[in-house]
């Protein structure tokens, strides 16, 4: 979680400028292609709606030529299969700024018992924050994964078995529209 999209130095969330709120993902593309995450971000909102504001608009910045070429693609393939009018931003990327700690990782965040766990395993916020275990549990307490892939990952991390049950559950709870679990 951070902010891009503007000019602004530095921004924070009290301070935010002409940013918008956004994720960076870092991708293998030998596992996942762009495409692929496009596809996902285009089913992941509706994108014929308008953004209320620039804060927490919907928007994909772009590297390069390939990935600004593909973006376009998947949007008027969007258009087409859903007969609207696209008009998610699709512009190029600026600077990303992290998001102060205490917005990262916000679903995990909620839940002392997990946080417990994670504070054992990661010593500081930056080390949490780029944590990929603790963003696919976040993930996972958004409703996103499966219960299987949870427990499996569970046991590489080696949590209590009262906060693996704990995770697991919650995880479960919060079943997401997408179909997932």
């Amino acid at each position: 979680m951070g902010y891009s999209g503007g000019k602004t130095k530095d921004p924070t969330y009290h301070s935010l400028g002409d940013h918008s709120e956004s994720i960076q993902i870092d991708y293998d593309p030998s596992l996942i292609s762009y495409d692929r995450l496009l596809e996902i971000f285009w089913s992941s909102h509706n994108p014929s709606e308008r953004s209320w504001s620039t804060q927490y608009k919907a928007a994909i910045f772009y590297h390069d030529d390939e990935q600004k070429k593909l973006t376009l693609e998947t949007r008027n393939r969007e258009a087409a299969r859903r007969k609207v009018k696209i008009v998610t931003d699709i512009l190029p990327a600026t600077k990303f700024y992290p998001a102060e700690a205490y917005h990262q990782k916000y679903k995990l965040r909620q839940h002392r018992e997990l946080m417990k766990e994670f504070n054992a395993i990661y010593s500081s916020d930056e080390d949490f924050m780029n944590s990929t275990a603790a963003a696919r549990f976040n993930g996972y307490l958004g409703g996103h994964g499966t219960l299987q892939s949870i427990r499996e990952e569970l046991a590489i991390l080696g949590f209590s078995p009262e906060a693996s049950e704990k995770l697991a559950i919650l995880a479960k709870n919060r079943r997401s529209g997408f179909g997932f679990f």
